[in-house]
């Protein structure tokens, strides 16, 4: 299975950010959306980070009050890891698991087409799981 399969299923909308949105903008989104992480996008939709929850409860613990005026372009994390919509659903989780981050941005052709948690890959994964679990079952039931 690949992430194509999971944005067919969960779709391609992806909620964006401006670099100069602030902190406490950046909070309503991620509330409101009921998310877990903004892809950073500028002017011209081209993706230059990503602000997740962590990085807000960060800011908040380093800087107090103060923090919900900073700007979503000082804390997103610039070193991205992206997929493709041909990354498996098996290296999307690997990535994430050991990269130690959950929200992973699907870029193609240089665009953003997506994002993904890891809640949506490992549902996949466990849908794959049940449904090769189910072909033994049939297979071998099939052979007796």
């Amino acid at each position: 299975m690949t992430i194509a399969a999971i944005l067919k299923h969960k779709g391609d909308d992806v909620t964006t950010i401006a670099p100069t949105a602030t902190v406490a903008e950046v909070a309503a989104v991620l509330a409101e959306q009921r998310i877990g992480a903004l892809p950073v996008v500028d002017r011209a939709d081209q993706l230059l980070g990503i602000i997740s929850e962590r990085d807000v409860i960060r800011a908040l613990a380093a800087n107090g009050p103060a923090a919900l005026q900073m700007l979503a372009g000082q804390l997103m994390t610039r070193t991205l890891r992206v997929a493709t919509r041909s990354t498996t659903v098996e290296q999307a989780m690997t990535l994430m698991t050991a990269s130690r981050f959950r929200h992973l941005p699907v870029i193609e052709g240089g665009v953003l087409v997506g994002i993904v948690s890891i809640g949506d890959v490992v549902k996949a994964r466990i849908l794959q799981t049940e449904h090769e679990v189910d072909s033994l079952k049939a297979y071998v039931a099939g052979v007796a």
